[in-house]
């Protein structure tokens, strides 16, 4: 099944005129009061407010008298459209889904509503209020794909402490830049991190926590190669960081070394999840398909 997020009711714009000196967040929800404080942050975040014909995000931007605030509300539609994820397992214990690109895996400081976390305990939370879903790991925002969740805090904890054990298999396909001449290889650095959040591979041993990707290219052309990476460890932003470090960042990730962004996401995508189930100790095997523009870059 799918879960959205619902807008019910909007005209395409809504057109507001400042009367009074204000700051932005405050005038939207003075002149809003029905849409409550999360969702008009996410407006605000998503870049469907303009102020005389400019796009404005800061909560705290000063209005002045005669202004025209207006908010977008078929990008709003159009978002949410992009943000659908799909469960594709789930039962008493455990909800497994395919995460789409920009959808944050868990709340930030700047976004709580258009979180897979905020989606699936709204979902469970339907058929009982008190229902609640853990993280059992993460994908980052603009990485698609396989996600698990737990439904109970038994599962968390026993997935999340032997998760070395119970993982079997975890696989991702990436399109990075340029053609990669090695079909297959591994990468090993030790990973640290800047204070500005950014990660960088240091090549002396024990100089960061260990990390290894092996990889294999499944296709490529002149421009671009498509690949297939297993983790051997599981850092953070580790396949960004170790694509970067071959000199074949993956396109769209501008953070860590790309020029290019020829499908407007990121192209990394979690294809496969294999691991053991935490309570039956069945073996569950999860694949997504790849995207389709990711393979529209070969044809």
């Amino acid at each position: 099944m799918n879960i959205r997020n619902h807008q019910a009711g909007q005209d395409k714009q809504t057109r507001l005129l400042v009367s009074e000196p204000a700051e932005l967040m405050k005038f939207l929800m003075e002149k809003m009061p029905a849409k409550g404080r999360n969702n008009i942050k996410s407006i605000l975040t998503h870049r469907q407010v303009m102020v005389d014909d400019q796009v404005v995000t800061q909560y705290n931007h000063s209005l002045r008298v005669g202004q025209e605030v207006v908010v977008n509300w078929s990008l709003v539609r159009n978002e949410e459209r992009d943000r659908d994820l799909k469960i594709i397992y789930e039962d008493s214990d455990i909800i497994v889904i395919n995460k789409p690109a920009g959808l944050l895996s868990m709340a930030s400081d700047d976004e709580k509503v258009f979180t897979a976390y905020h989606q699936l305990t709204e979902y469970v939370r339907k058929y009982n209020p008190d229902n609640r879903i853990f993280i059992v790991h993460r994908l980052d925002r603009d990485t698609s794909g396989v996600m698990l969740f737990a439904k109970n805090e038994w599962a968390k904890h026993s997935l999340q402490d032997d998760w070395k054990d119970i993982l079997v298999d975890r696989a991702y396909i990436a399109v990075v830049q340029g053609r990669v001449k090695e079909e297959e290889g591994t990468i090993k650095s030790w990973l640290k991190e800047t204070k500005t959040r950014l990660m960088y591979s240091s090549s002396n041993k024990g100089d960061g926590q260990e990390a290894v990707t092996h990889y294999k290219v499944l296709q490529s052309n002149s421009k671009y190669s498509l690949m297939e990476i297993r983790l051997e460890t599981g850092r953070k932003n580790q396949i960004r960081v170790h694509m970067q470090d071959m000199g074949h960042s993956i396109i769209g990730d501008k953070k860590y070394g790309s020029t290019s962004n020829p499908i407007g996401r990121l192209g990394l995508h979690a294809h496969i999840l294999a691991f053991k189930h935490p309570v039956s100790g069945e073996l569950m095997r999860f694949e997504t398909e790849v995207p389709k523009k990711f393979n529209r870059l070969f044809k």
